[in-house]
C-alpha cells in the first residue's frame, strides 16, 4: 500500500483486495453527521441510529457504477416512524427522522420502530428507478443490510459500523466488505477479511488515517487504494423548489392560507432553512405563470 490519505474526517475511500476478488470501503464522518442533527433535538439513541443509517446510505452510494442516488429509509409503527438518509454518487448526503413518542436511550432497532421495514431507493440520472423492501429481520442496521445483499444480489456483504464520541465531536464510521460479482470462489478469503476487519475499534477508525487504519488491518494483504472522495452535507432545498411546489396547489388553498396565516412559511426538514411566501410574493409568481402559459 502506497497511496498517501488525509487525516481529515468526512472522506470515503475505496479498496480492493486484488489477490481476492474482495471490495471494500471506509467512510467516517464528522460534519456530515452533526450538520443532520442540527436544528432538531433527537433522542440519543436516534442520533445513534441516524449515524448508522448515514454511514450505510455512504457506503451503498459508493457501490453506485452511475450517477444518480439512493435513499435508505426506515419506516415503522413504533415511536420513531421514520428515519431516512439520502445520498447521491458525489457523496452529498442529508437525512431526518420523525420521532412521535418517548425512546429510551438503550432502544434496540426494534423499540423504536416497532413493526418495520427498510426501502432502499435507487434512482439512477438516467434509466430505471428501482426500490427494494427488506423488513427488519435483524437485530441491528447492518444485519438487515446484509441480509437485503443476500436476497437480491447474492452477494456476500458485512458491515462494520461504529458511533460515538471523540474529542467531544459526534462521529460516525464504518467498513462494508462485499464479494465480486465476477469472483468464482471468494467466500473463504472474504470470511478471512471479515474476521480481520471485525477487530477494529470505535476510536481507531475515528483517531486513524485511512492509511493507518487499512494498514492495521490488511498489512499481509495486497491491497489497492483508490482515490478518497470528500463526504459533504447537502439539502438541495430552494426558494425555487418551493415555488415549484407552490404552483402545483389549488389557488383557493393557497389563498385561505394567506386569509389565516398572512403568510405561506414552507419548512424544510433536512436544514432547518424556512422560506416565507406573502401575498405579493404569490401575485408576482401568479403573473410569472401566466406570461409562461401558452396562448
Amino acid at each position: 500500500m502506497n497511496t498517501t490519505l488525509s487525516n481529515q474526517h468526512d472522506n470515503l475511500t475505496r479498496f480492493l483486495f486484488e489477490e481476492d476478488a474482495v471490495r471494500g470501503e471506509l467512510v467516517t464522518l464528522e460534519q456530515t453527521y452533526q450538520a443532520i442533527l442540527d436544528n432538531h433535538d433527537y433522542p440519543p439513541a436516534v442520533q445513534h441510529l441516524l449515524g448508522e443509517l448515514l454511514v450505510i446510505t455512504s457506503l451503498l452510494t459508493a457501490t453506485l457504477k452511475f450517477e444518480g442516488n439512493i435513499t435508505v429509509q426506515l419506516q415503522g409503527d413504533g415511536p420513531l416512524s421514520l428515519a431516512v438518509v439520502n445520498g447521491n454518487n458525489r457523496q452529498q448526503m442529508r437525512g431526518v427522522a420523525r420521532v412521535n413518542g418517548d425512546i429510551k436511550p438503550d432502544s434496540t432497532l426494534k423499540e423504536m420502530l416497532g413493526n418495520g421495514y427498510i426501502v432502499i431507493t435507487i434512482s439512477p440520472d438516467k434509466g430505471e428507478r428501482y426500490q427494494g423492501i427488506v423488513g427488519l429481520e435483524g437485530d441491528t442496521l447492518a444485519a438487515c443490510i446484509e441480509n437485503y445483499f443476500q436476497q437480491s444480489e447474492q452477494l456476500p456483504t458485512k458491515l462494520f459500523i461504529h458511533v460515538g464520541e471523540y474529542q467531544q465531536q459526534k462521529m460516525a464510521a464504518g467498513i462494508l466488505l462485499q464479494v465480486l460479482p465476477t469472483a468464482e470462489n471468494g467466500q473463504d478469503s472474504f470470511e478471512h477479511l471479515a474476521t480481520l476487519t471485525e477487530t477494529i475499534k470505535a476510536d481507531e477508525l475515528f483517531s486513524l488515517s485511512t492509511e493507518d487504519v487499512l494498514y492495521r488491518l490488511y498489512h499481509q494483504e495486497e491491497v489497492r487504494v483508490f482515490e478518497e472522495q470528500a463526504v459533504v452535507f447537502h439539502c438541495g432545498c430552494s426558494r425555487e423548489r418551493c415555488e415549484g411546489s407552490l404552483l402545483t396547489l389549488p389557488a383557493e388553498e393557497i389563498d385561505s392560507i394567506l386569509e389565516e396565516d398572512g403568510n405561506i412559511d414552507m419548512h424544510c426538514d433536512y436544514c432547518g432553512n424556512h422560506y416565507i411566501f406573502d401575498r405579493v410574493d404569490i401575485a408576482q409568481l401568479r403573473h410569472t405563470l401566466n406570461q409562461h402559459k401558452p396562448h
